[in-house]
C-alpha cells in the first residue's frame, strides 16, 4: 500500500475516534474553562485528544505528534500528526453541531494527508496527496461556479477572525456574493471541499486549525492559501476557495480600501 494511502486512512480513522469521543458529550452540560489565550476548553477536548494520541501510539509510535491541548510529543523531524480534538469549541458548548474534529499528517512543510470529522453533523472529509478526497465514501469536488456574483462565502466569525483592513476585506467580498455566512469553523471548509460553498477565509487561525485542510481543498480541486497567496498549511491564516473563482475572490479580499 503506497504511504498516501495508508495515511488518508489513518487520517479518517484517528478523526473519526477522537470525535466520536467529543460526540458522547456535545448536548450535555459540561464544565467550560478558559485558556491563558482566553479560548474555552472542555474535558470532552481533553478525552478526544487523548484518544487520537493513544491510537497514534499504537500505529504509528514513531510519528512525533502536536495536539492544540497536550502540546508537542516525539522526535522533532519525524513526521508529525497535528490533532485539534474540538474544531469550534464555542460551537460544541452552545449545542450548535458545526464543529469538528481535525487530524492532519505532515512532513515538515508539506500535509500529506488530512480529515475533518463533524461529528454531531454526520459528515467526514479525508483528503490525502494524490489519493482525492472524500466526503462520506464518495468523491468529493468543489464547485464549478464562475461568477461572483452567484457565490456562497463564509468565514468564522467577522468580529474576530477579520479585523481592521482584513474585515474590511471581507465585507468587499461579502457584499459580491449571493450568499454570506458565518458558518465558520472547520465546517465551512467542508462545505468548500463539497461543492456547497466557494470560499471560507480566517484572518487567524493556529497550525491545529489550518493543516488539515490544505489537502481536503486542494485534493477536491480547490485552492488553499494564506491572505498573502501563499500555497501553506502553517500560515496562520486561510482562504479556501474552488478553482474557477480563486483569483477573483483573491483580488477582491487584496483589493485597497
Amino acid at each position: 500500500m503506497r504511504e498516501t494511502q495508508e495515511l488518508l486512512q489513518a487520517a479518517e480513522e484517528v478523526a473519526r475516534v477522537a470525535g466520536t469521543v467529543a460526540l458522547a458529550s456535545f448536548g450535555r452540560r459540561i464544565a467550560v474553562e478558559r485558556k491563558a489565550d482566553g479560548s474555552p476548553v472542555t474535558a470532552a477536548d481533553r478525552a478526544a485528544e487523548q484518544t487520537a494520541r493513544e491510537w497514534l501510539a499504537a500505529h504509528y509510535p514513531a510519528d512525533a505528534v502536536l495536539g492544540e491541548e497536550g502540546g508537542a510529543s516525539g522526535a522533532p523531524g519525524a513526521r508529525r500528526w497535528i490533532i485539534d480534538p474540538i474544531d469550534g469549541t464555542k460551537s460544541f458548548v452552545a449545542g450548535v453541531p458545526l464543529w469538528g474534529t481535525l487530524i492532519a499528517c505532515a512532513r515538515g512543510e508539506e500535509v500529506l494527508a488530512g480529515a475533518i470529522y463533524c461529528a454531531a453533523a454526520g459528515e467526514m472529509v479525508a483528503a490525502a496527496r494524490g489519493e482525492g478526497c472524500w466526503w462520506n465514501g464518495t468523491r468529493a469536488q468543489v464547485s464549478p461556479l464562475q461568477v461572483l456574483d452567484e457565490a456562497t462565502v463564509l468565514t468564522t466569525d467577522e468580529r474576530f477572525a477579520t479585523r481592521g483592513a482584513r474585515r474590511d476585506a471581507w465585507q468587499s467580498l461579502a457584499a459580491r456574493a449571493r450568499i454570506a455566512r458565518t458558518w465558520g469553523d472547520c465546517y465551512g471548509y467542508l462545505l468548500v471541499a463539497t461543492g456547497r460553498a466557494e470560499a471560507m477565509l480566517d484572518g487567524a487561525m493556529s497550525v491545529w486549525d489550518s493543516a488539515a485542510l490544505l489537502p481536503v481543498i486542494e485534493e477536491a480541486g480547490g485552492v488553499f492559501t494564506d491572505w498573502a497567496g501563499r500555497r501553506t498549511g502553517f500560515g496562520g491564516e486561510a482562504i479556501a476557495t474552488n478553482a474557477a473563482l480563486a483569483a477573483e475572490i483573491r483580488q477582491v479580499l487584496a483589493a485597497p480600501r
